[in-house]
């Protein structure tokens, strides 16, 4: 049992007098009334990252992973609430500094504080997130139809490859493997596009758990569909040139999550708004597809080969989310 099933058949019904709650279909809780906008995470070693060697990276990117749900709703995000567990070894006083010195770079970059949080024992490392942002309005999930343009920001792929090259199974240079990397741990959040989504932007989320899963959770339609043109996913150089030396396929790599761009969708003569504010904000935004009839969709690839079934499946939550979907419902 995944995530979604998980929410869909034990908890979704317990949220049907909480309009806040989106009815757990979305990235965050929301209530108007009193401009909240919240989201909670949970990260866990050998789960969702690998161990504890690089802590002052780890806590960079588990932060951004999660104010990242706030970003793509079009909110800022303020406060940050963080509960860690752990033993000795892993919050030893050298690590501690570490941490502390990494919370204190990200407040000052995106101008968030840390206001709370739960220290508890454990074998293993884990930390849970609540991020919190002031906001009347947020942009949704599900409001797509048919004709309307898919965007992302940034790149995609850079830090699946990263993981790759953590797990040793890719060999690369030294200066490529250190790019490679940083990607994984410190992923470009396009912050500077928030403000914006309001005015052009019909649905969003943030790009965590793949292109296509991420894509099909946006749209959230059994009617609606995707055409997707491979040749427009937006790469690094870097990963363009990897991929081509060793002749692998953008999908596998474009597709794995934790990329943390913003994906939505926009009505057709949004355009011209969207590509000016690309240059404005220097922000890359690159209009990837379009929705279509769930019967006609489809990924073209290199222009010609088109593909109806999926099979670039990105990363799947398991039954130990239980604790996320729980937390979103209390809170």
């Amino acid at each position: 049992m995944d995530e979604f099933e998980l929410i869909t058949n034990y908890f979704q019904k317990l949220t049907k007098n909480n309009s806040s709650a989106l009815n757990l279909s979305d990235d965050v809780f929301f209530d108007k009334k009193n401009k909240t906008v919240l989201s909670v995470d949970t990260y866990n070693e050998k789960i969702h990252y690998l161990n504890f060697k690089k802590p002052a990276l780890l806590i960079k990117k588990i932060i951004r992973s999660s104010i990242s749900d706030l970003i793509c709703k079009g909110v800022n995000p303020k406060y940050i609430f963080i509960s860690a567990s752990g033993s000795t070894k892993h919050f030893n006083k050298k690590n501690l500094k570490l941490i502390s010195k990494s919370i204190n770079e990200e407040q000052k970059k995106y101008n968030i504080k840390l206001s709370g949080g739960d220290t508890t024992k454990s074998n293993l490392s884990s930390f849970t997130i609540v991020s919190l942002g002031i906001s009347t309005k947020i942009v949704k999930r599900g409001n797509v139809s048919v004709g309307d343009d898919i965007y992302v920001t940034g790149y995609l792929g850079d830090s699946f490859l990263g993981l790759k090259v953590l797990k040793k199974k890719i060999i690369l240079n030294r200066k490529l493997k250190n790019y490679f990397i940083n990607k994984y741990f410190l992923p470009d959040l396009p912050i500077s596009i928030t403000k914006y989504l309001f005015n052009f932007a019909k649905s969003s989320i943030d790009i965590s758990d793949g292109l296509f899963d991420d894509l099909s959770k946006l749209i959230n339609n059994k009617k609606i569909g995707y055409i997707i043109n491979s040749n427009t996913i937006p790469i690094s150089k870097k990963l363009k040139s990897y991929l081509k030396i060793n002749n692998k396929n953008i999908l596998k790599f474009a597709s794995k999550g934790d990329d943390y761009q913003v994906l939505f969708t926009s009505r057709k003569n949004k355009r011209n708004y969207i590509k000016n504010l690309s240059k404005r904000i220097n922000l890359k935004i690159t209009r990837i597809g379009s929705a279509t009839n769930i019967k006609n969709q489809r990924i073209i690839i290199n222009g010609k080969n088109l593909q109806k079934s999926i099979n670039y499946i990105g990363y799947s939550h398991k039954f130990w989310k239980v604790n996320y979907c729980l937390l979103f419902f209390i809170l």
